[in-house]
C-alpha cells in the first residue's frame, strides 16, 4: 500500500520534477559559494541565485529582483519584517486566523516594545469584514499584517481589497503568502502589497530551508536588519551594507535550497498557477462533497471552492481527532495533520479550540482516485471507532 499524502499545507510532497536533480547538481558539481569568489563555479551559482530572484519577482508581479530577499523560511521572513519595522507605540491590524509566525512576534513586541495590535474577528467560515478593518485603523497604525489564506480552514482573505484600504490610509501592507504562493495569482502592484513573505516548500513545490520576502523600495529604509554579518560586499567595513539584498542577507545562504527552488519555479511557470489552482480546487470539491455524504457536521469552515485553498479541516465530533489521524496513518497510510496547526487564534475563531482538527491539504500531484480512497478510508475508520 503506497502512501497517500494529504499534508501539503505543512509541506508539499512530492516536490516538483527536477528539484532533487537540481540540488544534487549543485552539491556534486558546483559547490561554490556566492558573493565570496570570482572563480567560475561561484559565478555560475550567483547566476542561478539571481535567476531565482527574477523568477520570484515575475511570479509576484514585482519589478525589483534585488529586493527579493532569501531567508530560511517564512517564519524568519515575518520575524525580520515585524521586528525590524515596528517601533515602540506602533499599532498593527491583524486577522483572527493568523498563524503563530505572525502572532508570537507581535505578542513579544507587545510585551517588550509596547507595540499594540488589533485582532479583527473573522466569522466561523474564516471570512473577514472589510468594514471592521477600516474601523480598527488608528492614527498610529503602522501596518496591516494578514495571511492570504487560513492554514486551518483554507479560506482566502480579500487581499486586493485590504491592499486598497492600506493604500487609501497610507498604511504598510504585509502579506503572509505561506498558503497561497504558487497556487494563487498574486500581483504585488495590483494588490498594493508592500511586503510579501513566502516559503519555498509549500505551494512553490521546492525544498525546505529556503523562503524569503519581497519588499518595496520605499519601505526598505524603515526596516532594520535582523542579522548582521558577512555579505561578501564591503568587507573592509564593520557596518552592515544598506543596499539590497545585502542588508538582509548576512551569512552563507542555502544555495542548494535555492537551486531546488529554481527548478520548482520553472515547473510552476510551465504548468501555470491557474492550472495548479484549478486542479487543486477540483480535488477539494470532490473531497468536500464526499464528506457531506459521510457526515457534513465534521466539515469546518467553508463548503464551497470559491476564495479558498485546498485545505480542509475536519472535526470528528464525538471522537478523538488524534486517534482518527493515527488510524488513517497506521491502517491506510494516509498522511494528515491533527491538532492546532500553530494557529490557536484560528481554531478559536472556527470553534475548534482546544480539540483542534484533522487537516487534509491537497496538492497538484494528488489524484481523484486518492480522494476516493481517502473518503472510503474515513468511513471505515469512523465505523471501526464507533464499534
Amino acid at each position: 500500500m503506497k502512501q497517500v499524502y494529504c499534508d501539503n499545507g505543512a509541506t508539499s510532497f512530492p516536490k516538483a520534477p527536477g528539484v532533487g536533480d537540481a540540488i544534487k547538481e549543485y552539491i556534486e558539481s558546483v559547490g561554490g559559494n556566492v558573493n565570496r569568489g570570482t572563480y567560475s563555479s561561484a559565478i555560475n551559482a550567483g547566476f542561478v541565485v539571481l535567476e531565482t530572484r527574477e523568477m520570484l519577482a515575475e511570479l509576484f508581479g514585482f519589478d525589483k529582483p534585488e529586493n527579493v530577499v532569501f531567508t530560511r523560511n517564512i517564519t524568519e521572513s515575518l520575524n525580520t519584517i515585524i521586528k525590524g519595522l515596528l517601533k515602540e507605540g506602533d499599532h498593527v491590524v491583524v486577522s483572527s486566523v493568523e498563524h503563530n509566525a505572525v502572532m508570537r512576534p507581535l505578542v513579544k513586541l507587545q510585551e517588550t516594545k509596547n507595540v499594540e495590535f488589533t485582532r479583527i474577528q473573522c466569522n466561523k467560515l474564516g471570512e473577514i469584514d472589510l468594514n471592521d478593518i477600516e474601523d480598527a485603523i488608528k492614527d498610529n497604525t503602522k501596518a496591516i499584517i494578514m495571511t492570504a489564506a487560513s492554514n486551518v480552514c483554507g479560506t482566502a482573505l480579500p487581499i486586493k481589497e485590504i491592499g486598497d484600504i492600506c493604500k487609501k490610509n497610507n498604511i504598510i501592507f504585509v502579506v503572509d503568502a505561506a498558503q497561497t504562493a504558487g497556487v494563487f495569482d498574486m500581483n504585488m502592484k495590483e494588490m498594493n502589497i508592500d511586503i510579501l513573505c513566502f516559503t519555498g516548500h509549500k505551494g512553490l513545490l521546492g525544498p525546505q530551508g529556503v523562503g524569503g520576502f519581497l519588499i518595496n523600495d520605499e519601505i526598505v529604509n524603515q526596516v532594520d536588519s535582523f542579522i548582521e554579518g558577512g555579505t561578501g560586499s564591503k568587507s573592509d567595513e564593520e557596518i552592515q551594507p544598506s543596499y539590497m539584498p545585502d542588508k538582509f542577507e548576512s551569512g552563507t545562504p542555502n544555495i542548494p535550497g535555492i537551486y531546488g527552488l529554481n527548478a520548482s519555479l520553472k515547473f510552476i511557470k510551465e504548468v501555470g498557477v491557474e492550472n495548479i489552482h484549478k486542479k487543486e480546487m477540483m480535488l477539494t470539491e470532490k473531497f468536500i462533497k464526499g464528506m457531506e455524504k459521510i457526515d457534513d457536521r465534521f466539515i469546518v469552515g467553508k463548503r464551497d471552492v470559491e476564495n479558498r485553498t485546498a485545505v480542509v479541516s475536519l472535526d470528528f465530533i464525538g471522537m478523538d481527532n488524534g486517534i482518527i489521524c493515527h488510524e488513517l496513518d497506521s491502517n491506510y497510510k494516509i498522511s494528515t495533520r491533527p491538532g492546532m496547526h500553530c494557529a490557536p487564534s484560528a481554531h478559536k475563531t472556527l470553534g475548534t479550540f482546544p480539540q483542534g482538527t484533522v487537516r487534509f491539504s491537497f496538492g497538484y500531484f494528488n489524484t481523484e482516485d486518492e480522494i476516493d480512497y481517502v473518503l472510503d478510508s474515513i468511513k471505515k475508520v469512523i465505523k471501526s471507532y464507533m464499534e
